[in-house]
């Protein structure tokens, strides 16, 4: 029998068609829509490869397609896949495979990769959406579902910047304001898509004004990076009330090096007493032993000056170490006369912190060493690109990166075969912006040498990949928080647990899920009357565990351990092994019992249930310091060898066990809604059902969030069946190292 070869050509209202063979399969000798694609897939940017899509199913895609029957082959040349399953692959098993890796796949394009698409961007002139004009036409995507078709194509290339001039003193630490304009050339034109035409007269109607406009706009990323580095600096109570010691003259040989070390540079000057001692090291290269924040922890004296930054003109670097900021110092001069310094006499020597910080800021690339200077080793590919820090936004980038790191996240939201959600407003919807995120990151597409950028002073190797600008993602999840809406400094636990909200109050189509529910378990807690021994269990589900961390300091028995800590306490490194053994661990607590009375007080544990998938150990080291709490740096440490959590797994209610009255028919898993959010929900008209269904998927917290889930899951099929907390255990009891550092917050 001869088996047919159709061209099949899956068609796109935008993008070229896609075209490969299709030869379906044979059951019963009756062909039905199951059968194989032979095709390349890939960019021109990226390069082709061939590819065997297995048991592919056109009864179920929602590509748009149509068959052409090529030719007709001989049965012995075709080999069909007998596991019924879909796969993809790239290992021929027939003859026609064979034949098909003959033909050699596109390679990437010759033109070089540059950081900017040589065709541009299409910048909506109706909404502004920006688009990309190259392999992906997403501006066409745009021109397609919007139906706005003129846009101001902008192409640019980079200025070549001569600095022969003494750059502007600088009083203050930020980023000036400017525009894209004041970096690049730029060539912009005006096009419509619906009349085809690529240069629509600029000078017509309200085009002038409303180009100027688009050109003279800051981008978003620059709107963040301009509020999150402007930084004015202030004097402090413990400068203007400053009480020097007794005036004298300072030897000049006493102001050469450290007065705890021969170090001969970043020298901090006490003004208090006269003392001299060395900085905190920074990273980059620059000395120092923190004898200058010792000397503070011994005598209490907070406020210092950097000898090298001193300037005739009075500016130099001051240091308060009690609020461990930089400051202003308004009499500096009269405060250096107390030690013989005459300002008009000295000379500055070093970079001050702020030239320092301004300069890293400014360059194209920043200088990434180890700590003992070397160059680290640049990585490029797929999975490995790297985000820009859009000030105090480390937080984001190292949650983000350890999210699409888990397979759940990179299955959820790097799709790239899947179209984009159809979107007014792409920049204000979370699934637009996580995938656009995902394939950022996963593709490999931006993981390449910045060609902007220059060479490091320290190396000749090639430069690092610019990285990617999460401001979109940023903005989008930050707004309306009080904390992540902000430029401040935030803690990565809360801001994890903060997306996970996010992402479970969006929608997840079918067959795609909510990348959280891997995260989620179940605790059981069971107490026991040290009296009667009867017991109690209650359930709870969650998605992270905060466990205590062991405080044991290391004992400071010599000088050169004080001098490689500059003065701090050192403690004793644990294992997670340990953390979940003290957070498993039976502990007494004070309760009466409900059957006997007896207020001895009852035997108290908490273990899994069930276990997740991916398991969120918030470390919690923090110690009470003068009733403030202070955390501390307790090296936690996760090997990478697996080891079971059986023992941390419940055994449940046993048969010799008798429960309490209060819990006799309370052992199932029991959820208890917040009753003011129901009660607002079902004012609104929702049922029961479903309102509870809401508030357990958004965290029982406000009647808001669990509103805006019920709009976005209007359709689901079983939204109004009772809710249901499944109790069994959803994944194996191996914790595998990569596992728990993936999990792992601090």
């Amino acid at each position: 029998m001869s088996r047919p070869v159709y061209l099949i050509i899956f068609h796109s209202p935008i993008f070229a068609a896609h075209w490969a063979f299709w030869i379906p399969s044979y059951k019963n000798e009756v062909a039905g829509s199951i059968g194989k694609i032979i095709n390349v897939q890939g960019s021109p940017s990226e390069g082709f490869v061939h590819e065997f899509e297995r048991n592919y199913d056109l009864s179920t895609t929602s590509r748009s397609y149509s068959l052409k029957l090529l030719c007709m082959v001989g049965e012995d040349k075709v080999e069909d896949d007998s596991s019924e399953v879909y796969s993809v692959d790239c290992n021929p098993r027939d003859v026609l495979e064979t034949v098909a890796l003959g033909v050699e796949a596109p390679c990437a394009s010759l033109r070089p990769f540059t950081s900017d698409d040589p065709t541009g961007l299409d910048v909506c002139l109706y909404c502004f959406n920006g688009g990309c004009t190259g392999d992906r036409q997403h501006a066409a995507l745009h021109y397609a579902t919007r139906n706005h078709p003129l846009v101001l194509n902008i192409r640019r290339t980079r200025k070549v910047i001569v600095r022969d001039e003494p750059p502007q003193k600088i009083s203050k630490l930020a980023i000036v304001a400017e525009t894209e304009a004041d970096r690049y050339d730029y060539e912009t034109t005006v096009q419509c898509y619906e009349c085809n035409i690529d240069n629509v007269d600029k000078s017509a109607g309200k085009l002038s004004k409303v180009v100027e406009g688009v050109m003279r706009a800051n981008t978003f990323a620059r709107q963040e990076e301009v509020k999150a580095w402007e930084q004015e600096y202030t004097s402090c109570e413990h400068i203007l009330t400053l009480q020097q010691e007794a005036p004298r003259q300072i030897e000049s040989q006493l102001l050469g090096h450290c007065s705890l070390c021969e170090l001969q540079e970043n020298l901090w000057l006490c003004l208090q007493c006269g003392n001299l001692g060395c900085g905190r090291a920074q990273f980059g290269g620059v000395s120092g032993h923190s004898h200058g924040l010792e000397h503070k922890n011994i005598t209490g004296h907070a406020v210092a000056v950097k000898l090298g930054s001193i300037t005739p003109d009075g500016t130099a670097d001051v240091y308060c170490y009690q609020c461990d900021e930089e400051r202003i110092d308004e009499n500096l001069g009269l405060h250096l006369a107390n030690w013989g310094i005459i300002l008009a006499e000295r000379q500055k020597t070093e970079k001050s912190l702020t030239e320092m910080q301004v300069e890293e800021n400014l360059r194209w690339e920043f200088s990434m060493t180890d700590e003992d200077g070397q160059e680290l080793k640049r990585l490029f590919g797929n999975g490995f690109t790297g985000l820009k820090n859009l000030g105090n936004s480390c937080y984001l980038a190292s949650t983000i990166q350890c999210l699409f790191a888990l397979p759940q996240f990179r299955d959820r939201y790097f799709l790239p075969n899947s179209e984009l959600p159809n979107i007014d407003d792409p920049a204000q919807d979370l699934e637009t912006q996580l995938r656009k995120l995902g394939d950022g990151l996963l593709s490999g597409r931006y993981s390449r040498p910045d060609p902007d950028a220059k060479p490091s002073e320290l190396s000749n190797d090639v430069v690092y990949q610019k990285g990617l600008a999460p401001a979109m993602l940023k903005h989008l999840v930050g707004r309306g928080h009080a904390e992540f809406s902000t430029m401040r400094q935030q803690d990565a636990f809360e801001f994890l647990l903060h997306i996970f909200k996010l992402i479970t109050r969006s929608k997840h189509n079918a067959p795609l899920r909510d990348p959280t529910q891997s995260f989620r378990f179940v605790t059981e807690q069971r107490l026991q009357c040290l009296n009667c021994k009867k017991v109690r269990y209650r359930s709870d589900e969650q998605d992270n565990i905060s466990i205590p961390v062991p405080i044991r300091k290391l004992p400071r028995d010599s000088a050169s351990s004080q001098d490689d800590s500059g003065g701090k306490d050192e403690y004793q490194s644990v294992t997670l092994k340990e953390c979940l053994d003290s957070f498993t661990s039976e502990e007494h607590v004070e309760l009466t019992c409900s059957a006997c009375g007896s207020k001895d007080g009852f035997s108290k544990r908490s273990l899994f249930k069930t276990f997740p998938e991916v398991l969120v150990v918030n470390a919690r080291r923090f110690v009470l310091i003068n009733w403030v709490p202070t955390k501390v740096d307790v090296p936690v440490v996760i090997g990478d060898e697996p080891f079971l959590l059986d023992s941390y797994k419940s055994p449940g209610q046993q048969e010799s066990e008798e429960l309490l009255p209060d819990d006799a028919n309370e052992t199932a898993l029991a959820f208890l809604a917040n009753q003011d959010a129901v009660q607002q929900l079902e004012g609104m008209g929702f049922p029961r059902n479903r309102c509870e269904k809401a508030l357990h998927a958004t965290g029982n917290s406000d009647a808001n969030a669990a509103m805006e889930w019920l709009f976005a899951h209007m359709e689901d099929p079983n939204i109004d069946e009772p809710l249901v907390i499944a109790a069994s255990s959803t994944a194996p009891s191996g914790l595998e190292g990569d596992w728990g550092r993936h999990g792992a917050s601090s």
